[in-house]
Protein backbone atom coordinates (compact mmCIF):
# COMPACT_ATOMS: atom_id res chain seq x y z
CA UNK A 1 0.00 0.00 0.00
CA UNK A 2 1.25 3.42 -1.12
CA UNK A 3 0.13 6.64 0.31
CA UNK A 4 -2.08 9.43 -1.80
CA UNK A 5 -1.11 13.00 -1.26
CA UNK A 6 -2.54 14.28 1.71
CA UNK A 7 -2.16 16.93 4.60
CA UNK A 8 1.39 16.83 6.69
CA UNK A 9 -0.67 15.81 9.61
CA UNK A 10 -2.22 13.24 7.80
CA UNK A 11 1.15 11.94 6.26
CA UNK A 12 3.01 11.90 9.79
CA UNK A 13 0.08 9.35 10.98
CA UNK A 14 0.43 7.36 8.07
CA UNK A 15 4.45 7.37 8.19
CA UNK A 16 3.14 5.92 11.97
CA UNK A 17 0.53 3.57 10.80
CA UNK A 18 2.94 2.09 8.38
CA UNK A 19 4.19 0.01 10.97
CA UNK A 20 1.31 -2.41 10.78
CA UNK A 21 2.64 -3.11 7.07
CA UNK A 22 2.84 -7.49 6.68
CA UNK A 23 6.52 -8.30 6.02
CA UNK A 24 6.69 -10.77 3.16
CA UNK A 25 9.04 -13.39 2.82
CA UNK A 26 11.86 -13.53 0.25
CA UNK A 27 14.76 -11.11 -0.67
CA UNK A 28 14.98 -8.38 -3.46
CA UNK A 29 17.55 -8.00 -6.12
CA UNK A 30 21.00 -6.93 -4.58
CA UNK A 31 24.26 -6.37 -4.81
CA UNK A 32 25.88 -7.75 -1.57
CA UNK A 33 29.55 -7.75 -0.82
CA UNK A 34 30.65 -10.72 1.74
CA UNK A 35 27.48 -11.37 2.39
CA UNK A 36 24.98 -13.31 0.21
CA UNK A 37 21.23 -13.67 0.77
CA UNK A 38 19.86 -14.69 4.30
CA UNK A 39 17.25 -17.48 2.19
CA UNK A 40 14.44 -19.11 4.17
CA UNK A 41 15.86 -18.66 7.76
CA UNK A 42 16.51 -14.65 6.71
CA UNK A 43 13.00 -14.71 5.65
CA UNK A 44 11.81 -15.72 9.10
CA UNK A 45 13.77 -12.99 11.00
CA UNK A 46 11.90 -10.74 9.27
CA UNK A 47 8.49 -11.39 10.55
CA UNK A 48 7.11 -11.03 13.72
CA UNK A 49 5.70 -8.23 15.89
CA UNK A 50 6.28 -4.98 13.77
CA UNK A 51 7.68 -1.10 14.58
CA UNK A 52 5.03 1.25 15.85
CA UNK A 53 6.08 4.88 16.95
CA UNK A 54 5.23 6.62 19.76
CA UNK A 55 2.93 9.32 19.93
CA UNK A 56 3.77 12.63 19.51
CA UNK A 57 5.27 15.45 16.89
CA UNK A 58 8.65 17.44 16.81
CA UNK A 59 10.37 18.98 13.63
CA UNK A 60 9.70 17.56 10.19
CA UNK A 61 11.48 17.64 7.14
CA UNK A 62 10.32 18.08 2.98
CA UNK A 63 11.97 17.17 -0.10
CA UNK A 64 12.06 20.59 -1.14
CA UNK A 65 13.87 21.93 2.19
CA UNK A 66 15.97 19.05 1.90
CA UNK A 67 16.86 20.38 -1.79
CA UNK A 68 15.99 17.04 -3.68
CA UNK A 69 13.37 16.17 -6.38
CA UNK A 70 10.66 14.42 -6.23
CA UNK A 71 10.44 10.59 -7.71
CA UNK A 72 8.55 7.69 -7.88
CA UNK A 73 10.23 5.15 -4.88
CA UNK A 74 8.50 2.12 -6.79
CA UNK A 75 11.06 2.94 -10.26
CA UNK A 76 13.94 3.83 -7.57
CA UNK A 77 17.15 1.97 -6.49
CA UNK A 78 17.61 2.12 -3.03
CA UNK A 79 21.42 1.24 -1.42
CA UNK A 80 21.45 -0.26 2.34
CA UNK A 81 24.41 -0.57 4.30
CA UNK A 82 24.69 -2.91 7.06
CA UNK A 83 27.14 -1.95 9.68
CA UNK A 84 28.11 -5.28 11.10
CA UNK A 85 28.32 -8.68 9.93
CA UNK A 86 25.35 -10.69 10.46
CA UNK A 87 26.50 -13.19 13.26
CA UNK A 88 24.05 -11.11 15.60
CA UNK A 89 20.60 -11.75 15.24
CA UNK A 90 19.63 -8.28 15.70
CA UNK A 91 21.49 -7.51 12.37
CA UNK A 92 19.95 -10.74 10.87
CA UNK A 93 16.53 -9.57 11.81
CA UNK A 94 17.22 -5.80 10.52
CA UNK A 95 18.61 -6.80 7.35
CA UNK A 96 15.58 -9.29 6.69
CA UNK A 97 12.89 -6.68 7.25
CA UNK A 98 14.65 -4.02 4.42
CA UNK A 99 14.96 -6.89 1.84
CA UNK A 100 11.81 -8.74 2.35
CA UNK A 101 10.04 -4.88 2.61
CA UNK A 102 12.06 -3.90 -0.85
CA UNK A 103 10.51 -7.34 -2.47
CA UNK A 104 7.17 -6.83 -1.09
CA UNK A 105 7.28 -3.30 -3.29
CA UNK A 106 9.06 -4.42 -6.23
CA UNK A 107 11.92 -1.67 -5.25
CA UNK A 108 15.70 -2.66 -6.68
CA UNK A 109 17.46 -3.22 -3.00
CA UNK A 110 21.58 -2.79 -3.36
CA UNK A 111 23.01 -3.63 -0.18
CA UNK A 112 26.47 -3.66 1.44
CA UNK A 113 28.05 -4.84 4.88
CA UNK A 114 30.97 -3.45 6.46
CA UNK A 115 31.57 -6.41 8.59
CA UNK A 116 31.98 -4.26 12.07
CA UNK A 117 34.47 -1.71 9.90
CA UNK A 118 33.59 1.72 9.78
CA UNK A 119 36.65 2.43 7.05
CA UNK A 120 34.46 -0.52 4.84
CA UNK A 121 31.46 1.26 5.36
CA UNK A 122 32.16 4.31 4.45
CA UNK A 123 33.60 2.94 1.17
CA UNK A 124 30.66 0.55 0.89
CA UNK A 125 28.18 3.66 0.67
CA UNK A 126 30.17 6.07 -1.56
CA UNK A 127 29.92 2.18 -3.72
CA UNK A 128 26.17 2.31 -4.04
CA UNK A 129 26.62 6.32 -4.98
CA UNK A 130 28.55 4.74 -7.85
CA UNK A 131 26.19 1.89 -8.49
CA UNK A 132 23.10 4.16 -9.00
CA UNK A 133 21.57 4.52 -5.46
CA UNK A 134 18.91 7.13 -5.49
CA UNK A 135 18.00 6.42 -2.34
CA UNK A 136 19.98 4.94 0.86
CA UNK A 137 19.08 3.69 3.99
CA UNK A 138 22.00 3.35 6.21
CA UNK A 139 22.62 1.13 9.58
CA UNK A 140 26.05 3.36 10.93
CA UNK A 141 28.42 1.59 12.81
CA UNK A 142 29.70 4.59 14.44
CA UNK A 143 27.98 8.23 14.75
CA UNK A 144 31.18 10.32 13.81
CA UNK A 145 33.34 10.34 10.35
CA UNK A 146 30.36 11.05 8.35
CA UNK A 147 31.23 13.88 6.11
CA UNK A 148 32.95 11.91 3.27
CA UNK A 149 29.18 10.34 2.91
CA UNK A 150 27.10 13.30 3.45
CA UNK A 151 29.26 15.29 0.64
CA UNK A 152 28.58 12.63 -1.90
CA UNK A 153 25.24 12.27 -1.90
CA UNK A 154 24.66 15.91 -0.70
CA UNK A 155 26.29 16.85 -4.14
CA UNK A 156 23.31 13.74 -6.06
CA UNK A 157 20.84 15.31 -4.18
CA UNK A 158 20.58 11.49 -2.79
CA UNK A 159 17.54 11.23 0.38
CA UNK A 160 19.57 9.62 3.34
CA UNK A 161 17.43 7.79 5.90
CA UNK A 162 19.04 5.88 9.15
CA UNK A 163 17.99 3.19 11.41
CA UNK A 164 19.30 1.93 15.09
CA UNK A 165 22.11 4.79 15.29
CA UNK A 166 21.68 8.09 14.52
CA UNK A 167 24.71 10.19 12.93
CA UNK A 168 26.37 12.81 14.24
CA UNK A 169 25.14 15.64 11.56
CA UNK A 170 21.76 18.03 11.13
CA UNK A 171 18.76 16.39 10.00
CA UNK A 172 16.58 17.62 6.96
CA UNK A 173 20.02 18.79 6.03
CA UNK A 174 22.87 16.19 5.70
CA UNK A 175 19.95 13.43 5.99
CA UNK A 176 16.72 13.17 6.37
CA UNK A 177 15.24 10.80 8.99
CA UNK A 178 16.52 9.18 11.87
CA UNK A 179 14.27 5.46 12.71
CA UNK A 180 14.93 4.19 15.80
CA UNK A 181 14.40 3.73 19.75
CA UNK A 182 14.50 6.44 22.58
CA UNK A 183 18.20 4.34 24.06
CA UNK A 184 17.98 6.56 26.78
CA UNK A 185 14.76 5.63 27.87
CA UNK A 186 15.90 2.10 27.34
CA UNK A 187 18.58 2.57 29.56
CA UNK A 188 16.28 3.81 32.29
CA UNK A 189 13.69 0.83 31.91
CA UNK A 190 16.42 -1.59 32.12
CA UNK A 191 17.74 0.12 35.47
CA UNK A 192 14.28 -0.37 36.76
CA UNK A 193 13.96 -3.96 35.77
CA UNK A 194 17.89 -4.34 37.94
CA UNK A 195 16.09 -2.49 40.96
CA UNK A 196 13.28 -4.61 41.19
CA UNK A 197 15.82 -7.74 40.72
CA UNK A 198 18.29 -6.84 43.59
CA UNK A 199 16.11 -4.86 45.60
CA UNK A 200 17.91 -2.13 44.74
CA UNK A 201 20.86 -2.74 46.74
CA UNK A 202 24.47 -4.53 46.06
CA UNK A 203 26.84 -3.95 43.40
CA UNK A 204 26.50 -3.85 39.91
CA UNK A 205 28.43 -3.85 36.75
CA UNK A 206 27.92 -2.72 33.28
CA UNK A 207 29.00 -4.41 29.81
CA UNK A 208 29.17 -1.37 27.66
CA UNK A 209 28.49 -1.48 24.06
CA UNK A 210 30.62 -0.80 21.42
CA UNK A 211 32.32 2.82 21.78
CA UNK A 212 31.72 5.38 19.47
CA UNK A 213 28.19 5.51 18.80
CA UNK A 214 25.15 7.05 20.69
CA UNK A 215 23.26 3.61 21.42
CA UNK A 216 26.20 2.97 24.18
CA UNK A 217 26.34 6.65 25.38
CA UNK A 218 22.61 7.09 25.82
CA UNK A 219 22.17 3.10 26.82
CA UNK A 220 24.97 4.02 29.54
CA UNK A 221 23.18 7.71 30.90
CA UNK A 222 19.85 6.17 31.24
CA UNK A 223 20.66 3.42 33.19
CA UNK A 224 23.05 5.25 35.61
CA UNK A 225 20.99 8.72 35.96
CA UNK A 226 18.17 6.10 36.87
CA UNK A 227 19.89 4.17 39.42
CA UNK A 228 21.45 7.27 40.72
CA UNK A 229 17.78 8.54 41.17
CA UNK A 230 15.98 5.72 42.45
CA UNK A 231 18.62 3.33 44.19
CA UNK A 232 21.49 4.65 45.21
CA UNK A 233 22.17 1.75 47.49
CA UNK A 234 23.24 -0.08 43.88
CA UNK A 235 26.43 0.80 43.66
CA UNK A 236 27.77 0.50 39.51
CA UNK A 237 31.37 -0.93 40.44
CA UNK A 238 32.61 -2.32 37.44
CA UNK A 239 31.95 -0.79 33.67
CA UNK A 240 34.28 -2.22 30.52
CA UNK A 241 33.02 -2.84 26.78
CA UNK A 242 31.98 -6.05 25.57
CA UNK A 243 31.62 -4.48 22.10
CA UNK A 244 28.32 -5.70 21.26
CA UNK A 245 29.60 -9.18 21.06
CA UNK A 246 28.59 -12.32 22.60
CA UNK A 247 32.13 -13.84 23.27
CA UNK A 248 33.63 -10.19 24.42
CA UNK A 249 30.41 -10.01 27.07
CA UNK A 250 31.73 -13.81 27.79
CA UNK A 251 35.98 -12.58 28.62
CA UNK A 252 34.70 -9.68 30.30
CA UNK A 253 32.06 -11.44 32.76
CA UNK A 254 34.88 -14.04 33.52
CA UNK A 255 37.29 -10.96 34.22
CA UNK A 256 34.43 -9.65 36.60
CA UNK A 257 34.18 -12.54 38.34
CA UNK A 258 37.49 -12.92 39.45
CA UNK A 259 37.55 -9.27 40.37
CA UNK A 260 34.20 -9.05 41.98
CA UNK A 261 33.40 -12.49 42.89
CA UNK A 262 29.69 -11.55 45.07
CA UNK A 263 29.07 -9.52 41.93
CA UNK A 264 24.82 -8.85 42.40
CA UNK A 265 24.04 -7.63 38.81
CA UNK A 266 24.94 -7.18 35.52
CA UNK A 267 23.45 -4.92 33.34
CA UNK A 268 24.49 -5.37 29.28
CA UNK A 269 23.79 -3.50 26.79
CA UNK A 270 22.63 -5.61 24.06
CA UNK A 271 21.46 -9.44 24.68
CA UNK A 272 24.73 -10.97 22.99
CA UNK A 273 26.65 -9.76 26.04
CA UNK A 274 24.59 -11.12 28.28
CA UNK A 275 24.53 -14.51 26.76
CA UNK A 276 27.99 -14.42 27.21
CA UNK A 277 27.74 -13.36 30.69
CA UNK A 278 25.21 -15.87 31.20
CA UNK A 279 28.16 -18.20 29.77
CA UNK A 280 30.68 -16.95 32.23
CA UNK A 281 28.63 -17.24 35.21
CA UNK A 282 28.03 -21.61 34.17
CA UNK A 283 31.71 -21.95 33.30
CA UNK A 284 32.48 -20.20 37.13
CA UNK A 285 30.18 -22.64 38.69
CA UNK A 286 27.36 -20.19 39.46
CA UNK A 287 23.28 -20.86 39.30
CA UNK A 288 20.61 -19.01 37.63
CA UNK A 289 19.42 -16.32 39.20
CA UNK A 290 22.68 -16.05 41.31
CA UNK A 291 23.95 -12.99 39.53
CA UNK A 292 20.96 -10.81 38.07
CA UNK A 293 20.94 -10.22 34.67
CA UNK A 294 19.10 -7.09 32.80
CA UNK A 295 19.64 -6.91 28.57
CA UNK A 296 18.42 -5.53 25.78
CA UNK A 297 17.19 -5.95 22.00
CA UNK A 298 14.58 -9.12 22.35
CA UNK A 299 16.13 -11.99 20.93
CA UNK A 300 14.85 -15.65 20.97
CA UNK A 301 17.74 -16.97 22.48
CA UNK A 302 17.59 -13.98 25.20
CA UNK A 303 13.88 -14.45 26.00
CA UNK A 304 14.62 -17.94 26.67
CA UNK A 305 17.20 -17.02 28.95
CA UNK A 306 14.52 -15.47 31.06
CA UNK A 307 12.37 -18.74 30.96
CA UNK A 308 15.45 -21.16 32.50
CA UNK A 309 16.25 -18.38 35.08
CA UNK A 310 19.50 -16.83 33.68
CA UNK A 311 18.19 -13.72 32.98
CA UNK A 312 15.42 -11.38 34.55
CA UNK A 313 14.47 -8.78 32.00
CA UNK A 314 15.18 -8.45 28.10
CA UNK A 315 14.05 -4.53 27.23
CA UNK A 316 13.04 -5.05 23.49
CA UNK A 317 15.12 -2.79 20.40
CA UNK A 318 12.87 -3.96 17.65
CA UNK A 319 15.23 -4.07 14.78
CA UNK A 320 12.26 -4.83 12.16
CA UNK A 321 13.20 -1.26 9.90
CA UNK A 322 11.77 -2.22 6.54
CA UNK A 323 8.50 -1.23 6.64
CA UNK A 324 8.31 1.90 8.63
CA UNK A 325 12.06 2.93 6.63
CA UNK A 326 10.37 2.46 2.94
CA UNK A 327 7.08 4.19 3.99
CA UNK A 328 9.00 7.06 5.31
CA UNK A 329 10.74 7.29 2.03
CA UNK A 330 7.78 6.91 -0.34
CA UNK A 331 6.26 9.49 1.79
CA UNK A 332 9.45 11.60 1.89
CA UNK A 333 9.66 11.31 -2.31
CA UNK A 334 6.37 12.63 -2.92
CA UNK A 335 6.55 15.67 -1.43
CA UNK A 336 5.15 15.16 2.07
CA UNK A 337 6.69 15.51 5.84
CA UNK A 338 8.24 13.04 7.73
CA UNK A 339 9.71 13.13 11.35
CA UNK A 340 13.20 14.02 11.77
CA UNK A 341 13.51 11.47 14.79
CA UNK A 342 11.08 9.29 14.11
CA UNK A 343 10.89 7.03 17.54
CA UNK A 344 9.51 3.51 17.59
CA UNK A 345 7.78 1.90 20.91
CA UNK A 346 9.78 -0.76 22.98
CA UNK A 347 8.17 -3.83 24.45
CA UNK A 348 9.97 -5.92 27.14
CA UNK A 349 10.02 -9.11 28.30
CA UNK A 350 10.27 -10.34 32.01
CA UNK A 351 8.80 -14.41 33.77
CA UNK A 352 5.75 -13.04 33.78
CA UNK A 353 5.66 -12.99 29.64
CA UNK A 354 8.28 -14.29 28.44
CA UNK A 355 7.69 -18.04 27.76
CA UNK A 356 4.10 -16.76 26.10
CA UNK A 357 5.57 -14.52 24.16
CA UNK A 358 8.65 -16.25 22.66
CA UNK A 359 7.67 -16.82 19.40
CA UNK A 360 7.54 -12.56 19.37
CA UNK A 361 11.43 -12.23 19.76
CA UNK A 362 13.67 -12.51 16.64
Amino acid sequence: MKPHARTAARTLLAVALSASLALAAGCAKSEDDDEGSTGAAGSEEAKGSEQKVTEGSGPTCVIGDYGAEEIDLAGATVGFSQSEKEANPFRIAETASIKAEADERGIELLTANAQSQFSKQISDVQDLIAKGADLLVIAPLNSDGWDPVLKSAADKKIPIVTIDRKINAEPCKDYVSFIGSDFTEQGKRAADKMIEATGGKGEIAILLGAPGNNVTTERTKGFKDRIAEKAPDLDVVFEQTGEFAREKGQQVTEQLIQSNPEITGIYAENDEMGLGAVNALKGAGKEPGAVKIVTIDGTRNAVQGIVDGWIDAVIESNPRFGPLAFETLDAFTKGEEVGQDIVIEDSEYTADNAEADLGKAF
